[in-house]
């Protein structure tokens, strides 16, 4: 895509609508770059770790099942 046919078509959209269209590449930068950091740093594991429990009987089948078994 040419850079000057993206200007061409910005000069033609309306000026109440060309700040969205600023926003939005504003938005789409700012998703690139937070890409971009989020490549950088590792995972860390194990943050949830204590903080969910399943029970004990978690594959057991369910009483609202019952009449379809």
């Amino acid at each position: 895509m040419d850079q000057l046919n993206i200007l061409e078509k910005i000069k033609m959209i309306p000026v109440a609508y060309q700040q969205e269209v600023e926003d939005f590449i504003d938005f789409i930068l700012q998703k690139k770059v937070n890409k971009k950091d989020e490549g950088n740093s590792p995972r860390k594991l194990g943050l949830l770790k204590g903080k969910m429990k399943m029970s004990d009987d978690f594959n057991a089948p369910l009483d609202d099942f019952k009449d379809y078994m």
